[in-house]
């Protein structure tokens, strides 16, 4: 199993040339230049793309993403759905063919409201794209795994939780972004995750994400060897930020590759 790091930030993420002494991060630092949040699964061969940020387009660019099989969306919230349109490629490479594209209830609705003339099964042209929408399910068998979901608080909207387990390894990574608690029930569908992936907005409270030391918290409750922080606003400085998380909690940044 292979996660990659598309984007760790948010649309409050905008590094800021003018702040307070101590406020913010260092511009100087790579890792502290992040564009909006989503994650790449490769999963027993299997390769699935959780959300699309406005700059989805040059991640793929970035990191050399040439090939979704599925697409789940875990809300309809802008810095997540709306570089959808640049899917089109992967409909070419899926044969021409609708990708299929998994969300709530919420993020169909959304994905209708914004992308009507993309709901089909074929492009019109090629070069188009096509989204053959289908309601998430609790578990979604896959070819290389099972991926379980689970709705999350996050203000006005519940966000999809996933947990992705590949069938080959049992290797299981559960990622839980933009919530602001992880309650019982997604505990329960990721225990005995070997990577926990969790929202940490902020040092200071917001009413739908998690700050970091919530953030922070629930990871060491929820018990996994490793855990990632993503989500991140210019508030949160990477390197000066790590250095007082616990040794098994690391701040995710773009570009970054885990694999186990």
């Amino acid at each position: 199993m292979e996660i990659v790091f598309l984007g760790t930030g948010t649309s409050q993420g905008v590094p800021m040339i003018a702040q307070p002494q101590g406020e913010g991060c260092d511009l100087d630092n790579s890792k502290n230049w992040r564009t909006r949040t989503s994650i790449h699964v490769e999963m027993g061969g299997h390769h699935i793309q959780v959300d699309a940020a406005p700059e989805f387009r040059m991640q793929c660019i970035q990191n050399g993403l040439d090939r979704i099989d599925t697409f789940i969306l875990t809300h309809g919230h802008a810095d997540h759905i709306l570089g959808m349109d640049d899917l089109r490629r992967f409909c070419d490479l899926n044969g021409g063919n609708a990708l299929p594209v998994y969300s709530s209830e919420e993020g169909l609705q959304r994905i209708r409201q914004i992308y009507p003339y993309a709901i089909l099964e074929k492009p019109l042209i090629r070069g188009y794209p096509a989204f053959r929408l289908e309601l998430m399910p609790k578990t979604l068998e896959l070819p290389g795994g099972t991926v379980e979901s689970v709705l999350l608080p996050h203000g006005a909207v519940e966000v999809l939780g996933l947990v992705f387990t590949e069938a080959e390894t049992g290797k299981q990574c559960a990622y839980y972004t933009d919530c602001k608690e992880v309650g019982e029930e997604a505990r329960l569908i990721a225990e005995g995750s070997d990577v926990v992936i969790l929202d940490g907005l902020r040092p200071n409270p917001h009413p739908s994400h998690m700050t970091i030391d919530e953030a922070t918290q629930t990871a060491q409750e929820m018990g996994a060897p490793l855990s990632f922080l993503t989500h991140m606003t210019y508030m949160v400085d990477h390197d000066r930020t790590e250095a007082v998380l616990p040794d098994n909690v690391h701040l995710a940044y773009d570009g970054l590759r885990v694999s186990w």
